[in-house]
């Protein structure tokens, strides 16, 4: 049974075992992640959630990043992933179901605390969320099926907050049991003109899988088989889950040695960061867009690129059904909206340059130079690119002056891509450009410190303090 192997699996999975850059990746991911939480923090999905988790004060819980508060592990992993998640700015993974698997740190540093579990079991946990919601996104697409993607979730949660727990294996079963049984996300959360639940609907799946491993502790079981069963989750959510051999999986052919070159890699190292603050799938389009901006600027001057005639996005099916398909992409309302517009994207980029959290303000959002740019801009289907993604993301943009001239520029692998990674100066550069104004200079220093050292840390729980916002309570 599936359950049964991911739980052998996880309890089986040891600090030990880990590769030099599977630990590195972790430390980047965690560093990434807690800059998008710094940067969100004022952000009203985020206030709301931290409000409700404030009405529950556990000495011993975990901490609201960000004030002094204790509450529930389970509700403090739904306040600290709203946290994590708003910005659209944290990491990627793109397979048959894309997934943005940091979004199981807000869970396992909320459990990790209240365990005060070391740095190195930490990393273990991180490690594997990572390789179960991954595989499981290689095995099912859930979109066509009219789920979203946080349905894996609630699976990968679960088991890395047992892991920290010491779950015996029958307990881990149980707990995927419970996670599973009740906890299935539909994909209108993406569809049309997106609200602010976009946020919270992973922070959600988490706190579901947290709470399923708090029952699993303290006795409660689940119905079973969870994902074979006559009802269960692959009849009538997934289909078929053939997952492939996990990173050092016993039982494999994997030889279990730390070092480089393991067969199969951990998924970590297949997740991408993100260079701009917008769906991931925008990426190259913005890097495209920006190329195009330097050519028009330097051939016709300064102020062409405001008299753009007509812009042609060329992409493939996934991007185009998620960001360039519906009418609101071409009409965004909201913040939510606009970082899943291939138009809103690459209009921005056109007329303002490279694209930051500002790019979404209410004012940007209202400008009538990029909105009626928007209005000339088509996605079209490149039949060459068919094939070519998950490996390559290729966008190609080609614009059209008053002047009468076309330019067109292509981009296939976004910076911060397995294929084009962003160094780790870059990603401390993106952590301090977020965390400015919510810690002083000698805090983020610290920060960034504490963080590419937590391997030697003997308690998760000491890095709160340090996330402490000034006014955060």
């Amino acid at each position: 049974m599936l359950a049964d192997r991911f739980a052998r699996y996880g309890r089986s999975l040891r600090y030990s075992d880990l590769p030099d850059a599977v630990v590195h990746e972790v430390k980047r991911r965690m560093l990434d992640s807690l800059g998008c939480a710094l940067g969100a923090w004022n952000a009203p999905p985020c206030r709301v959630a931290r409000l409700i988790a404030q009405a529950a004060k556990v000495p011993q819980g975990a901490t609201l990043w960000g004030t002094g508060h204790k509450t529930l592990p389970d509700l403090a992993t739904f306040a600290n992933g709203g946290l994590v998640r708003y910005l659209d700015f944290n990491d990627t993974y793109l397979s048959k179901e894309p997934a943005h698997p940091s979004d199981n740190i807000p869970a396992i540093l909320s459990v990790g605390e209240a365990m005060h579990a070391s740095g190195t079991r930490t990393i273990e946990a991180v490690v594997l969320a990572y390789e179960i919601q991954c595989r499981l996104c290689d095995a099912s697409a859930l979109r066509p099926r009219g789920w979203d993607h946080v349905t894996y979730g609630p699976f990968s949660s679960a088991l890395g907050a047992a892991k920290l727990m010491k779950l015996s294996n029958e307990q881990t079963v149980q707990a995927i049991n419970l996670a599973g049984i009740a906890n299935m996300a539909l994909r209108q959360t993406r569809v049309g003109d997106l609200s602010m639940w976009k946020a919270c609907a992973f922070s959600n799946a988490a706190r579901n899988g947290v709470f399923a491993a708090m029952l699993a502790r303290a006795g409660m079981t689940g119905p079973s088989p969870i994902f074979e069963g006559e009802k269960g989750f692959m009849k009538l959510v997934s289909g078929s889950l053939e997952l492939a051999p996990f990173a050092l999986e016993t039982g494999t052919d994997t030889t279990r040695r730390r070092g480089e070159g393991c067969q199969p890699p951990f998924k970590i190292l297949d997740t991408y960061i993100k260079h701009y603050p917008v769906e991931y799938h925008a990426q190259t389009a913005v890097e495209a867009a920006l190329a195009l901006r330097d050519k028009v600027t330097e051939a016709e001057g300064v102020r062409a690129i405001d008299h753009v005639t007509d812009v042609e996005i060329g992409s493939y099916d996934v991007a185009i059904e998620i960001i360039g398909r519906d009418p609101e992409k071409w009409e965004p309302a909201t913040r939510e909206t606009a970082d899943h517009s291939f138009p809103y994207c690459v209009a921005a980029a056109l007329l303002h340059g490279p694209v930051t959290l500002q790019s979404f303000g209410q004012k940007r959002l209202r400008d009538p130079a990029l909105r009626n740019l928007m209005k000339q801009v088509r996605v079209v289907q490149q039949p060459e690119f068919v094939g070519r993604y998950p490996r390559t993301m290729p966008t190609r943009i080609t614009v059209k002056t008053e002047a009468g001239k076309t330019y067109m520029s292509q981009v296939d692998v976004p910076v911060g891509h397995p294929g084009n990674p962003m160094s780790d100066q870059d990603l401390e550069a993106k952590f301090r450009r977020l965390a400015v104004g919510r810690l002083n200079r000698s805090r983020i220093d610290r920060l960034i410190e504490f963080v590419w050292n937590i391997d030697r840390v003997k308690d998760i729980s000491t890095l709160m303090p340090m996330l402490n916002v000034k006014g955060g309570g």
